[in-house]
Parts: C-alpha cells; sequence; structure tokens
C-alpha cells in the first residue's frame, strides 16, 4: 500500500461519533497472555521453544506464566465488562488443544476455551477467536513446519475439532494472524519463531499459510452449527517510496508483504510480478492444482492490523543497505526473499513508540481507503492497533500514560476519517488488553491499556483504558 501524506491534518479530533453498531474490542495471544505453559495436557509450541534458546529473547524471558490469564480469565472478563467492550478477541493455543498438532485431542485445552466463550456471551462481549497467533505445536515443526504441506493437512483438522467444539457460540472465526509474520520472520529473517534462514522456505509458508487459510474456512463452515463470520487477519505494510526509481521498490515490498497474502485470499491469484521477483529463489512448484480456488474462500470481514509506515528505496550499492522490516521489531536479515538485495527500508520521520515505531495516523486512514479501494465489496475490520511506552506508576497507583491515550485518539480519529470517506469499516480492536509478552522483547514493551505487574500480577487500568471504556460506552471520541 503506497500512503499519502495528508497535510497538516493532526487527527486530534474529539465528538466524532462512530455508526451503530460499530464494535469496539481489544485483543490479546494465547502465547502472550495465558501462562500454564505446563498445565492441563498443553505441549510445547514453537514459541516456547525459541524463548527458551539463548539470546532469542530479551532478558531470557518466555511466556511460561505471562499474564496468567489460564487462571484469572474470570477477573479478566470482568474487566472487560466493565469497560463496556463490545468484543474480545483471543487466540486458541493449538497445543493446548492438539498437543502433537495432529491425533489426539487434550479434552482439558476444549474445555478450558468453552469456558472462555461462554464467560465472554454471558457478559454481552462477543467472542473473536483466532485459531493461530504463531504458537505452532512444536512436534509439527520437527516435520517442516509451515514449509511443509502437510502442516495446511493439520491446520484443516484442527479448525474442524474447534469448529465442532465452539462453532455454536463464536462470533467471528479468525484463521489466522499476521501469517507475513509467521512466514517471512519465522523462517527467512529468524527473529520470530522457529528462527530460521531460509528464504526459500519463507516463500513456501507464506504458500502452505494461505492454503491453511482456504482449507480452515471449509472446515469451519462444514462443522460450525451457529452462524459466525469467517475472517482473516493481515498486517499491511504502508509503504512510502523515495529516491530515484521510488516506484519500483514501494512495488516490490508491496507485492512480497501484501499482495502476496491479498490476491490469493481474494482473487485466487499469485500477482505475476511476485513469481517474477522471487523466481532465483523458488520455482513456486509447491503450488498444486486448486490450491487457488481453495484458497479463495468468501470470508465476511477482513482483519486489518496496522502500527507504522514504511520507507524504502532501490539500493544504488554504494553504501551499507539499510534493513528494517517496519513491524515487530524485526530487522535485518533475509525478510524480503528475491528482494532482500535491491531495497532498503529508511529511517521514518518520528515522533516514535517505545518500539522505534513511527506514530503516522494518516497511514491508517490510507490503508483503509486503498483497501476499500481493491475490494469494495470487502467489509473491514481494524483487528491491531496500540503502541508501546515506558509507563509510570504514580504514588497512588494510577497510570497517566497520556502518549499511549494521544495514540489511540489520533489513529481512531483516522479511522473514522476513513469511514467518512465511504470505507466499510465495522469495528476496531485495540491492541492491547493486558501488558504481556511481547515476542523477541519479553517483557520490557508494554501495549496494554491495562497496566500489569509482572511480579504481583495485579492489574491496574491506565488512564487510556478508561479513555476506551468511554469510547466503547458511547461510541463518541472523548475529548
Amino acid at each position: 500500500m503506497n500512503a499519502t501524506i495528508t497535510g497538516a491534518v493532526d487527527y486530534r479530533d474529539s465528538g466524532l461519533v462512530f455508526p451503530p453498531g460499530f464494535t469496539f474490542g481489544s485483543a490479546t495471544a494465547a502465547y502472550q497472555v495465558e501462562g500454564a505453559a505446563n498445565e492441563d495436557g498443553r505441549a510445547a509450541s514453537i514459541w516456547d521453544t525459541f524463548s527458551k534458546t539463548p539470546g532469542k529473547v530479551w532478558n531470557g524471558d518466555s511466556g511460561d506464566v505471562a499474564c496468567d490469564h489460564y487462571h484469572r480469565w474470570e477477573s479478566d472478563l470482568d474487566l472487560m465488562a466493565d469497560m463496556g467492550l463490545g468484543a474480545y478477541r483471543f487466540s486458541i493455543a493449538w497445543p493446548r488443544v492438539v498437543p502433537t498438532g495432529r491425533g489426539a485431542v487434550n479434552a482439558k485445552g476444549i474445555d478450558f476455551y468453552s469456558r472462555l466463550v461462554d464467560g465472554l456471551r454471558e457478559r454481552g462481549i462477543r467472542p473473536v477467536a483466532t485459531l493461530y497467533h504463531w504458537d505452532l505445536p512444536q512436534a509439527l515443526e520437527d516435520e517442516g513446519g509451515w514449509a511443509n504441506r502437510a502442516t495446511s493437512d493439520a491446520f484443516e483438522e484442527y479448525a474442524a475439532i474447534m469448529g465442532e467444539a465452539l462453532g455454536d457460540r463464536v462470533h467471528t472465526w479468525t484463521t489466522l494472524n499476521e501469517p507475513w509474520c509467521s512466514a517471512y520472520l519465522g523462517y527467512g529473517q529468524g527473529g520470530h519463531a522457529p528462527g530460521r534462514h531460509e528464504p526459500a522456505a519463507a516463500l513456501t509458508a507464506v504458500h502452505h499459510l494461505n492454503l491453511a487459510h482456504g482449507r480452515a474456512v471449509q472446515a469451519l463452515r462444514a462443522t460450525s452449527t451457529g452462524t459466525p463470520d469467517y475472517s482473516i487477519t493481515l498486517n499491511f505494510h504502508v509503504l512510502r517510496g523515495v529516491g530515484e526509481n521510488s516506484g519500483e521498490a514501494v512495488r516490490r515490498i508491496d507485492a512480497l508483504a501484501n499482495r502476496a497474502f491479498t490476491h490469493p485470499l481474494l482473487k485466487g491469484e499469485y500477482p505475476e510480478d511476485l513469481m517474477a521477483d522471487t523466481a532465483d529463489v523458488t520455482d513456486w512448484s509447491f503450488v498444486a492444482d486448486g490450491d487457488l480456488k481453495t484458497i479463495n474462500q468468501p470470508i465476511d470481514v477482513l482483519g486489518v492490523n496496522y502500527y507504522s509506515t514504511a520507507t524504502v528505496q532501490m539500493w544504488d550499492g554504494s553504501s551499507p543497505r539499510q534493513q528494517n522490516d517496519g513491524h515487530k521489531g524485526a530487522a535485518g536479515g533475509t525478510a524480503w526473499p528475491g528482494s532482500d538485495t535491491v531495497v532498503e527500508f529508511m529511517e521514518q520521520p518520528g515522533p516514535y513508540t517505545e518500539m522505534g515505531w513511527n506514530i503516522a495516523p494518516d497511514g491508517l486512514e490510507e490503508l483503509l481507503v486503498s483497501l476499500g479501494e481493491q475490494f469494495p465489496n470487502q467489509p473491514l475490520m481494524v483487528t491491531e492497533n496500540g503502541a508501546a511506552f515506558a509507563d509510570v506508576v504514580s504514588s497512588d497507583g494510577s497510570i497517566h500514560d497520556d502518549e499511549r491515550l494521544d495514540y489511540l485518539r489520533r489513529h481512531f480519529t483516522a479511522a473514522h476519517r476513513a469511514i467518512d470517506r465511504g470505507v466499510d469499516l465495522r469495528g476496531y480492536f485495540v491492541w492491547s488488553l493486558l501488558d504481556n509478552f511481547e515476542w523477541g522483547f519479553g517483557y520490557a514493551k508494554r501495549f496494554g491499556i491495562v497496566r500489569v505487574d509482572f511480579q504481583s500480577l495485579e492489574r491496574t487500568l491506565k488512564d487510556s483504558g478508561k479513555w476506551y471504556a468511554q469510547l466503547a460506552r458511547t461510541g463518541m471520541l472523548p475529548g
């Protein structure tokens, strides 16, 4: 997506009213919040293995305990209800339900998510369940992981299990969260689990993740007895080109980051330029007859994750090349098969979040408008947006996180502007409900609108959470 900077707009509006029925929710992921890593039959995931590998995660942190949501889910749900949230986007830990990825089902795992879904519904909160937020069972990685086509088969079976178990009560099924991260950071750049540095495997993983989505939608439709919506969540790269031949730099990264997913998912095809750009990496022979038809399943809503923009230019070879993937803090390496030696990522203008990501609400507006223009009949949902800042706890225990509150105000303003421009945007999930395990950064970065004391595990609503609760209750952007 090529963003257009929108002049002097500062995106600090108030009093804006969102459409009736607009969903205000918040989101978490299983490995980041649940803990109970070795309880009730859960087996190891690739993130258990990765986080325990020396040097992979800040301070040697892991998700063994995380926020202990597995034991504290009822009070966490009460907190959501007190905030007036309309929906909760959570993920299901595959190795908690099917410990080895295929075969025997762990009843205690199913029971946990069944209680969670029932608890949400009892409180009037819509359950939005993500089947895969990066925690692949280690047993499947041992057999090749997402570079192995058989993992797509296993995911289809897992989806059918969850559809049968919860498909009568889940409001929205999301198959995958950010397959870009799973494929490129996990198998190419190596900054995420499983930590491999194999460009060809990364592109193979792209396809097998896309295929897994299509098969999972089919399996969920066949087993869900309710009337759930079906979705996938993608993290989009909002690109700005600079320098000579900037359009070529944008085109290359757009093909790898965005169109490698949107085109097979929503159009039933891989872009020809993507395949040409990566011809020296792979011949794409892993795409079998019928795969694209399977991938191209109708979905009810497209999940959109947005945090920052990225500026790219063609590298002329005259100086050391800058590399940064612009998302989730991982940088360098071979995150861009076929373009990693010709495109460089330039430093973004500030201000920045604690992650070093630039704050650019105009990028969210332009992204939503661009998607609305490309796919005019496809409803959208912002499924992640938020910011990490170094919170300070006041002497009275309160957290005046003015920077995060301002960030959210500006991005909700951007979303409202997109709606005014005709975008069919159905809702917005703030990332994250809780401070949690932030992948390679461990517990060093806090995204939550609720603070978690990682010693006592006490929860405290931050000022941003109070502001968001007012927005969720009234549908009007607070002053």
